[in-house]
């Protein structure tokens, strides 16, 4: 038994470079996609910052659950509308696409709020 001793400090640091390997190329590859995808990217995000400022204000009572629930399926259709999009040109929007996603969420920020 005391000849497997040294191996398990090896095996740990393998493993743990492993997974630092793994962090590095995930992010990478975020990375990557958010400069092959700065249209996607753009509406993605504001997507995103809509859902945490729903989940938000929900928390502190500013909306009821019921408003918060139409908020995130508005949210949500707006997101397919995205992706449908991406998928019929090549996982792309046009400038045009942008464009409209844009208005569609700004009229949801209103609706959110601050």
């Amino acid at each position: 038994m005391s000849n497997h001793r040294p191996l398990i400090p090896s095996i740990v640091a393998v493993l743990l470079g492993v997974a630092a390997l793994t962090a590095v190329t995930a992010a990478q590859a975020a990375t990557h996609w958010e400069a092959a995808h700065p249209r996607r990217d753009q509406v993605l995000d504001r997507t995103h910052n809509l859902l945490r400022r729903t989940a938000q204000q929900r928390r502190e009572g500013e909306i009821s659950p019921r408003r918060a629930r139409a908020l995130r399926m508005q949210d949500r259709h707006i997101r397919a509308e995205e992706q449908a999009m991406a998928r019929r040109n090549g996982g792309y929007i046009t400038p045009q696409q942008q464009a409209a996603l844009n208005r569609q969420e700004n009229g949801l920020s209103r609706r959110v709020g601050n």
